[in-house]
């Protein structure tokens, strides 16, 4: 269901509403920034290393987490400036410092400064994350929004699939910083598109105003909802084990199985089921409900990630195995994020910026450490990444019950009556 759909403009020379196809693709776009940054990294870590005098091969992971640090940090700030000044501000802001943060990137003289500036492009990136999802919320809800955000993230799905190639093809081209050269002329690209064809979808009417009672109450309304906050620590540590497999993918693949230059193509693998798994749960969660899709996603998801665990401490695991592993618990990652992220947008529509930010605070700084203490427990087995997605889930499972009062494969009152289409 459209909500938004003849809301008021601001100004007439603001760009009119795009086709659901163009908005979905754009919303795309402006989350794959996030994912970009990380994994088009991924094979350049080692020559970063190198170049920039890292002597333990771990610390290299740090130039994703920095990223994600400054990326979550940021989003508790863009939340109440977008339910203030609208969505189109400050996301062309945050556009803006993402595009001169990887630019000077490019003149780093240590590794010091490259993390420093990693931090400010991910505060740069928050402003997309935060507000593209306010957008989706701000037209749609219920199945409608699951149903969309579940393309979106198809979509999105496609950068993991595309960067660490795109990287790799730029490493052959090139010294390492042409990545970050590539990133700042990405995002101005998709700045442009943002700034002509995405309108204003916050009503005047619907703004809050920018004073610490309304930024308090909005906090406020959102810490309470017992429901949205547990699915967002759910959707926290399902993305937590998410981001210790990214953390240690370039490990595991090169050192433990010897993948070489064919890393990026087994990682494009798991990336396109990913994507799949998406566009699949965008068709299925409307005749089951988004409840019982992530419910179902989510037992699978822990089962198999504790046969992956008890199997990698029988014996040491090969390659087909481990991505058989791998493959099923990535699918099923696909039916939990896109659902999980609309059970806790669902019911916050009023604070739809304040409650993203929020979110996405937690969400990407909580996934962020988990995957950082996951990461760093690397010891040359898949062990330690498969034990982070056991436990993970399991925590997952345990604030999950929490938000449902214990009771799981329900269908909530506002979701039954949700329209199956847009």
């Amino acid at each position: 269901m459209n909500t938004t759909a003849q809301q008021p403009r601001e100004n007439s020379r603001l760009p009119r509403e795009p086709a659901r196809v163009e908005f979905i693709a754009l919303i795309a776009a402006l989350m794959g920034l996030n994912a970009l940054a990380i994994d088009v990294m991924l094979p350049a870590l080692p020559y970063m290393g190198e170049a920039l005098s890292v002597v333990n091969e771990n610390d290299r992971q740090l130039v994703l987490t920095f990223y994600m640090l400054g990326f979550g940090l940021t989003q508790i700030i863009f939340g109440p400036l977008s339910d203030r000044f609208g969505r189109r501000r400050p996301l062309l802001i945050g556009l803006v410092i993402y595009a001169i943060a990887a630019f000077f990137a490019i003149f780093s003289p240590n590794f010091t400064t490259l993390l420093a500036l990693r931090l400010v492009q991910g505060m740069g990136a928050a402003g997309t994350r935060v507000i593209a999802q306010s957008i989706v919320r701000d037209r749609y809800e219920g199945r409608a929004m699951a149903e969309v955000m579940s393309l979106v993230f198809m979509v999105f799905m496609v950068v993991p699939v595309v960067a660490p190639a795109i990287g790799q093809l730029l490493l052959l081209t090139g010294p390492w910083w042409t990545i970050f050269l590539f990133m700042s002329a990405l995002s101005l690209v998709i700045w442009i598109w943002a700034f002509t064809r995405l309108p204003e979808t916050l009503a005047i009417k619907n703004r809050r105003p920018l004073t610490l009672g309304a930024i308090t109450e909005g906090f406020r309304i959102v810490f309470t909802n017992r429901s949205a906050m547990f699915y967002s620590i759910a959707n926290m540590f399902v993305f937590g084990a998410l981001m210790g497999f990214i953390n240690s993918a370039q490990q595991i693949f090169v050192d433990i199985y010897k993948l070489g230059a064919y890393f990026p193509v087994v990682f494009a693998m798991l990336g396109t089921m990913m994507a799949v798994s998406s566009y699949l749960n965008s068709r299925i969660v409307r005749h089951f409900g988004v409840r019982r899709v992530s419910h179902f996603a989510l037992t699978v998801f822990i089962v198999f990630s504790g046969l992956w665990m008890f199997t990698s401490l029988a014996e040491p695991m090969s390659l087909p195995v481990f991505l058989s592993f791998l493959g099923i618990v990535s699918f099923m990652f696909g039916w939990t994020a896109a659902n999980m992220n609309s059970l806790s947008m669902e019911p916050l529509g009023a604070v739809a910026g304040t409650a993203s930010s929020v979110f996405g605070f937690t969400q990407t700084i909580g996934g962020a450490l988990i995957g950082l203490v996951i990461g760093r427990a690397f010891n040359d087995t898949v062990t330690p990444l498969a034990t982070g997605y056991f436990v993970a889930g399991l925590i997952a499972m345990g604030a999950v019950l929490v938000a449902e009062k214990g009771r799981l494969f329900g269908v909530s009152a506002t979701y039954a009556r949700s329209p199956a289409k847009s």
